[in-house]
């Protein structure tokens, strides 16, 4: 059976970035559990397992088009500090969650200036070329269940 559309594909992983910094692995963990040709993964990700199989390794560099896109610099915003209430100290890094054009948005806090907050709606990986190293452990039919909901259910993935 080889990884195609709506196929449970068990993958072990390690991500890297253009330094060659290990951003995240699932060494250590169980595989991560996902339906090939549902968004669950990154796009790039996605095509470079289209047509393994079980047992396959590979190594594929993601550009940020087909990863979590180009860094935008419109969404950068100073925001007032009063924007923050009931948050007593704002530190850089720092993350809060917004609702933006209806669609809720990750705002981590880059620069602090008195009552001036800078802070970055995009991804934190946005503008970064990742390379993963993978392998292939499993691959299976999705159930009707995981069809319909969009995700792996069951001890690798999503309970309900």
């Amino acid at each position: 059976m080889s990884v195609s559309n709506n196929k449970v594909v068990h993958i072990h992983y390690k991500l890297t970035n253009d330094k060659g910094e290990v951003l995240d692995t699932s060494e250590g963990r169980a595989p991560l559990a996902y339906i090939q040709g549902k968004g669950n993964i990154i796009p790039g990700l996605e095509k470079a397992l289209e047509g393994k199989e079980k047992g396959d390794d590979l190594t594929v560099t993601i550009p940020p088009e087909e990863a979590y896109g180009v860094h935008d610099e419109r969404l950068i915003q100073v925001l007032p500090r009063s924007s923050f209430q009931g948050v007593e100290e704002i530190k850089p890094g720092m993350q809060f969650q917004a609702t933006i054009e209806g669609h809720p948005q990750i705002l981590t806090v880059t620069k602090v200036e008195g009552d001036e907050i800078t802070v970055d709606a995009n991804h934190p990986l946005a503008g970064e070329s990742l390379t993963f190293d993978v392998t292939v452990t499993d691959i299976r039919d999705a159930t009707e269940d995981e069809l319909a909901h969009g995700h792996v259910h069951g001890p690798e993935g999503h309970s309900h």
